[in-house]
């Protein structure tokens, strides 16, 4: 993200600011939903309680993620304005890795601000993205929102989908149908974070190029190895782990 507005990188809250602007231009671009500004706002503030740091749990959420990613058969990363406005270059580094499928998905769906998606990631690189307008003909089941179209070659097929920041109504129907969930959302209370198989406790900002690195790494490992590392991963106990740190920081002394 530029910083357009030459914000000094002294500023305190310069990570922040950064994202927001990025989310703001987004936002006036018609990629980012108006809702989608609150869902930061709203994420901002655990990421102040965190410390705006990848903490340990999330470091060890993020090796089982991507482990999940390279032993998948068809795995996904679902799109949302959000990540598309904040990470779009680092969504297709993941894909390439991973060999994973990128597919827009979207709550506040239309057709104009899908394809303004797609254009934004095929201009950094990426060859086809998935669920875009009829390409999304195949529907989850037992779910209502816009979220429900998916694309029958995409998230409908997919074995692991990767999702930012999301409804826990689709995570929820997702694990029903068969697949594994990994979530990053910086709210380790909701429900998505609550459902998922793997739960990043992160900003998207920070846990992508983490994940980008560690599945870069793993690819050398022999398969037997990367099992190890999802074998021995307890998302229950991950997210008590950042629970714990959340009331730690939380509770300071006058």
């Amino acid at each position: 993200m530029k910083n357009k507005f030459t914000i000094p990188k002294s500023h305190p809250r310069y990570p922040s600011l950064i994202i927001r602007e990025g989310l703001t231009e987004g936002f006036k671009k018609g990629i980012v939903a108006a809702e989608g500004l609150i869902a930061q706002g709203r994420g901002e503030a655990f990421d102040y309680i965190l410390g705006e740091k990848t903490l340990p749990p999330a470091r060890k959420a993020i090796k089982a993620a991507a482990a999940l990613l390279l032993l998948a058969k068809n795995p996904v990363i679902s799109v949302n304005g959000n990540a598309a406005a904040l990470i779009p270059k680092e969504i297709i580094k993941l894909a390439k890795i991973t060999g994973s499928k990128i597919e827009v998905n979207l709550f506040y769906r239309t057709e104009k601000r899908e394809k303004k998606i797609k254009d934004l990631l095929m201009a950094c690189g990426v060859a086809h993205v998935f669920g875009v307008g009829k390409d999304a003909s195949a529907t989850i089941p037992e779910l209502l929102s816009e979220r429900r179209k998916v694309d029958p070659r995409g998230i409908f097929k997919a074995d692991v989908v990767l999702v930012f920041l999301e409804d826990g109504d689709r995570t929820e129907a997702l694990i029903k149908m068969g697949k594994k969930v990994i979530a990053v959302d910086l709210n380790p209370f909701s429900r998505t974070a609550q459902k998922a198989n793997i739960t990043i406790v992160d900003n998207i900002v920070r846990a992508m190029p983490e994940l980008i690195k560690t599945s870069q790494e793993f690819k050398s490992r022999g398969e037997q190895k990367i099992k190890s590392i999802l074998k021995n991963y307890d998302n229950k106990k991950i997210l008590k782990e950042m629970v714990k740190i959340i009331r730690k920081n939380y509770v300071y002394e006058k």
